[in-house]
Formats: C-alpha cells, structure tokens, sequence
C-alpha cells in the first residue's frame, strides 16, 4: 500500500502569520485533498494550526525575531510538494530546497533563478499577497475565508473588554498609561475590563494592571493557553490592541476590535473593511516594525481616538 503523499508548507513566524496565511493553508488543503499538509512552524502554535482544519500534522520550527530555521527536521521520503509560504527567499527557499521536495512553489527571486515563482510585490497586504502567490500556480485561494471555529472552552471573562498591550516589538506597543487612561474610562461606564499579555510579558501586564487598579480576577499575564486564549476573545465585548497576533484572533472570531497602528499601516496587515474593526493609524514616515522604541506615528494616538473608535463599533459601548 503507497504512503499518503505529503506537502510540506514553511510558516515558522508567529501567532498573527499564522492567522494571516490560513487562506492559503484553507486554499492548499482543498488543492490536495489526498496529501498529509505538514505545517513547519513554531510548537507552541500546533493548536493554532489544528483550528484552522487545514493542517494534518505541525513539525515544529522557529528562529529569533522573524529569521528563517537553520534546518528542518524532516524524516522519511523527501516531501511531494514544498510550499514557502514564509518569505520571498532566498533562505527560505533553500531551507525547503534542502529536502528535495518533488516541486517546490514559491515567489521568484534573482538568487534562485531555478525558481520560476511569481513576483514578489513589497506594498501588498499580508493576506493577498499568500492568495495571489497560490493562485499564480492555479490554487484558487480567497483572502477572506478567516474564520475560525467558536471555541470548545468556556471564556474566563464573558463580555468584558480586552486590552492587550504587548506586540512583538517596542514599537508597536503603545503606552500603558494610555491603555490604563482607557481602562478607567470603560470601567466609569460600567465595562468590565481585562488585560492579556503573552508569555514573556507578566511585567508589562502587571504595570497596567497596576495603573488600572483591576482586579486579580481580570488578569491574564503569562500567556494564557490557546484554548482559553481563543475562548476569551470569541466571548469578549471588544479586543484593544496594537498591530499583534490577538487583533488577527479577533478577526478570526468576528470579534469587534480596536487595533492600533503605527510603524507598519493597515493596508499591509489590517483587518478586512468592516465596522466591527476599526483601525486607528497616523501616516508618517517608514517606521520599523522590529525597533526598541514606540515608534512616533504611534505616540499620536491619544486615548480618546481609542475611546471615539469603541463607540463607533456596531451596538452598545
């Protein structure tokens, strides 16, 4: 009896990546319907990935910051198809080259003329760019099939408001005596508030929650499971948040959000158009979305933008 064949798909980034490629994952587990889709990416995600309903199996791999693995541990016969759904090479691309998969899709670039991929386009959304690369090699792809299932577990906070104010950069993390300023203007009408923070942010939480003067009870420092995590942000009034992974979980529950912007615009990693999300976002000069400090387009936001955005929001705030 032949073994199933199997396709490997390279996306070693985090929470949000992974969020943002799930219409190219949806996209590739319709293509190949008889392959075991093999995910490349960080451990800590295989939950993510089993949500999601595209992914067979989760093969753990990661690298500081956004860096590509040094190598992938792969057993058994090359994989019948390797897709770089990680970057626009060249390491990525040879990273997957190095298991002689029998065909390998990915975008072009003048160090792997070998492969002849479609061309990468820098100003382009996170989510099109992945569906307009799979369509490029006939795999109809639809940058809005988002959604994940309603979780299994109950939310730790029915209807209250989440703050989050971590990012995986300085500067994308807004102030916290700003999200504090907010906090106490929701609880003045009556919100219950709670803050989230991933797993090597207790300390940032801890301050904010400090400055908010919330409760124990509305405190989730550490990282929460994703399960629960998941569950949270299905069941909450309202996600607050800079541009980080719990805005894209937000979307993928058509939860009504609030996401702030500032060295990377919405047009490259926004949610979709639509009134349960507003994005709040000052134009300005190229930030870097990997600095050490809250980048200036950023600082502009004040806690009344935020506060006018949650009214904007469909029903009550």
């Amino acid at each position: 009896m032949n073994a199933r064949p199997r396709l490997l798909v390279l996306r070693a980034l985090g929470l949000g990546d992974l969020l943002a490629a799930v219409p190219a994952l949806r996209a590739l587990r319709r293509a190949f319907p008889g392959h075991e889709l093999v995910l490349a990416a960080p451990g800590e995600l295989a939950p993510v990935a089993a949500a999601t309903g595209a992914v067979d199996r989760l093969l753990p791999a990661s690298a500081p910051g956004r860096a590509v693995p040094r190598r992938l541990d792969w057993t058994g016969p090359p994989p019948d198809l390797g897709v770089d759904l990680h970057g626009n090479g060249p390491p990525s691309h040879r990273l997957v080259q190095c298991l002689r998969p029998g065909r390998l899709l990915a975008f072009a670039h003048p160090d792997t003329p070998e492969i002849d991929g479609p061309p990468w386009y820098a100003e382009e959304h996170e989510r099109d760019r992945w569906c307009r690369f799979l369509r490029a090699y006939g795999i109809p792809a639809d940058p809005t099939d988002l959604r994940l299932p309603c979780p299994s577990d109950a939310s730790p906070a029915p209807g209250a408001t989440v703050l989050h104010p971590g990012a995986g950069a300085p500067s994308r993390c807004w102030p916290v005596d700003r999200y504090a300023a907010v906090a106490a203007a929701l609880r003045e009408r009556g919100h219950r508030v709670v803050v989230t923070g991933g797993a090597d942010e207790g300390d940032l939480v801890a301050r904010l929650a400090k400055a908010a003067r919330l409760p124990d009870t509305d405190v989730f420092g550490g990282g929460l499971p994703f399960g629960r995590l998941s569950a949270l942000v299905a069941g909450a009034r309202t996600v607050v948040s800079g541009d980080t992974g719990i805005a894209h979980l937000a979307v993928a529950h058509a939860t009504p959000s609030v996401t702030l912007f500032g060295p990377v615009p919405p047009s490259l990693w926004g949610p979709p158009a639509h009134r349960r999300h507003q994005v709040l976002w000052h134009p300005g000069g190229d930030g870097d979305p990997h600095g050490r400090r809250t980048d200036p387009a950023l600082l502009r936001i004040r806690p009344g933008d935020v506060l006018e955005a949650l009214d904007r929001l469909p029903g009550p705030s």
